[in-house]
């Protein structure tokens, strides 16, 4: 029997010769079926112009130009990244075929990056502030932040996320270096000047492999201008990109399809320019994610609000902000108050642009980490990704209720490809070692901290995390090295309280028990849980699980999956606090 091939909202049947979208056949002729069932049976490697040109026309001289007419039949219906050129050679398959909707495939922290010819792919890097005031910093990241988060939204294009991009500020290292360290084929870099009301910007879009400009531009323009250019510039990149690696003519149809594309994909942005550059402000401070960079940008955001109360991008952005901070433990948010402020934010913007992936991302953070909500949450990421499949931070949220619902395996699969998106990101290494502690892979986990560590060694929670994992493989003096380098108070005297229980030091547990629970009570009761079912005082871990349920801990949505809490699985309690809180299978 003809194995069928399904791979997201498609599925190939040999056997009767359909494809079929959604379950309903589509409009396929003979010749461009023949060229997608050759390119999904080899879909592991290249095939070539001459290869597929024997496959579809057997026995047959034709032009290579029939080729291309299939292809682009194909890319029709499958959307245009289904289907890689590689330039001077053939074409690949390029989404993973499995037993249903898209599947991601679970490989090793060490396997080789994707080839960069699998789709048009590029890096936008940080644009040099050219102005004499350097406060305007801020302004030249925000403008090329932007420029990245609508490109990221364009079907069939792969961009490089923020944090790995913006690595290389200020750092002096050459464009094939960084194409190569970012699996990149094509560079956006740019300059501002911003004086007065007046703002000149100039960008070019780089072609690594034949060091070339594809496209170049200056835009000397008032500040009331900038929505244009930005729009001017994401156009032009886009279309250029086509037209050097899929080989797309740039045709009345193909430049009317950007501009569509472009729109949408800046859908939620406002047209008060004050407002804007606020928004960049709390974009700014909310990257850094420290206490008080969250309390500018949320004020930021406020006052951008206060001059634009339809700006959807803003109320999604302080929905995440409230909801991070209050999450966080942060002073000046309390926890109950932190998340109905973000709900109300969260809803505005789903009312005034429900199509956009950031207000389903602050719904489902919401509904994740305080509503404990799993299946909304899982609407609402699942919404956000299919707006927006190239960003990171929804990748990462995902996976947080991947995590959650105890999907291991899916969860380490979606967070390669987050890697893939962000290969120099410490944040990105730490979730990924989380995924693979949770998974019980403590040796993956140790490989995928380390790298974390050697992007950031400074970086917030990597040596709990360290300590962690070496506990779990019983390395307790590396555990108990990594435990003492904590900066978070709490989280330090977690991983003491349990690596002392484990060197049978039990005096000094209970002292770092004692005063964890001295510290964190109102606010940590779900690491107070894991501390006590660790050392296997199980009523002391169901009591105090109880009260981080009460409490709404955001540490809850990582019950499951959890190794300290291995000690209460067996515990009849376990599987009624689950169903309790809605994780039982």
């Amino acid at each position: 029997m003809t194995a069928n091939y399904k791979f997201g909202r498609f599925e190939l049947r040999p056997a009767t010769r359909q494809l079929l979208v959604d379950d309903q056949p589509a409009p396929l002729g003979a010749r461009a079926f023949d060229v997608l069932r050759a390119l999904i049976e080899r879909r592991e490697r290249l095939v070539t112009k001459d290869e597929l040109l024997e496959l579809a026309w057997p026995g047959l001289v034709v032009e290579e130009n029939n080729l291309q007419v299939q292809v682009s039949a194909l890319r029709k219906i499958l959307g245009n990244g289904a289907i890689a050129t590689v330039a001077g050679r053939g074409y690949r398959f390029t989404p993973q075929v499995g037993a249903g909707a898209l599947s991601y495939p679970t490989q090793l922290l060490e396997r080789p990056v994707a080839d960069v010819a699998d789709k048009p792919s590029i890096a936008v890097l940080p644009f040099v502030n050219m102005s004499d005031d350097m406060a305007n910093e801020y302004f030249a990241d925000g403008l090329a932040e932007e420029l990245l988060n609508v490109l990221s939204k364009i079907r069939g294009l792969r961009v490089a996320s923020r944090t790995s991009a913006f690595s290389f500020k200020g750092a002096k290292v050459d464009i094939p270096t960084m194409a190569q360290k970012l699996n990149v084929a094509t560079i956006l870099e740019g300059s501002v000047r911003k004086a007065g009301n007046r703002v000149r910007i100039s960008a070019q879009l780089i072609h690594v492999a034949t060091d070339s400009y594809l496209w170049s531009a200056t835009y000397d323009r008032e500040l009331e201008d900038i929505f244009a250019v930005q729009d001017d510039i994401a156009r032009s990149v886009v279309t250029e990109l086509r037209a050097a690696l899929l080989e797309e003519r740039p045709d009345a149809a193909a430049t009317a399809g950007v501009e569509a594309e472009i729109q949408v994909a800046a859908r939620g942005r406002g047209d008060n320019v004050e407002a804007y550059r606020l928004y960049l402000l709390a974009n700014f401070h909310h990257d850094r994610f420290t206490a008080e960079d969250s309390a500018i940008a949320i004020e930021a955001y406020r006052a951008a609000l206060k001059l634009d109360p339809s700006y959807a991008l803003a109320w999604a952005g302080l929905a995440i902000a409230y909801a991070r901070a209050a999450g966080s433990g942060w002073p000046g948010t309390a926890l109950e108050e932190g998340f109905r402020l973000a709900r109300k934010a969260a809803e505005k913007a789903m009312r005034l642009a429900p199509d956009i992936s950031e207000a389903h991302e602050a719904m489902g953070v919401i509904r994740l980490t305080s509503d404990f909500d799993w299946k909304g949450a899982e609407a609402s990421f699942a919404r956000a990704l299919e707006l927006s499949p190239g960003n990171v931070r929804v990748i990462r949220d995902a996976v947080d209720l991947l995590r959650a619902l105890g999907r291991s395996d899916e969860a380490i699969a979606l967070m390669r490809q987050a890697v893939e998106l962000d290969p120099l990101s410490w944040s990105v290494y730490r979730e990924l070692a989380n995924c693979y502690l949770g998974a019980g892979r403590f040796d993956e986990a140790e490989a995928a901290i380390r790298k974390s560590l050697e992007l950031s060694p400074d970086a917030r929670m990597l040596h709990f995390r360290l300590s962690v994992i070496c506990l779990c493989q019983g390395r307790l003096d590396e555990a108990l090295k990594a435990a003492t380098r904590v900066v978070h108070d709490g989280f330090r005297l977690l991983a003491l309280a349990m690596v002392y229980h484990a060197q049978g030091r039990h005096v000094d547990s209970d002292a770092a028990l004692e005063e964890l629970i001295e510290t964190m009570a109102d606010t940590g009761a779900f690491q107070i849980a894991e501390a006590f079912a660790y050392r296997g005082d199980r009523d002391q871990a169901f009591a105090w699980l109880e009260r981080a349920h009460a409490q709404r801990d955001a540490g809850m949505h990582m019950l499951r999956e959890a190794q300290s809490m291995r000690g209460l699985h067996a515990d009849p309690r376990w599987h009624a606090f689950l169903e309790k809180v809605g994780l039982a299978e």
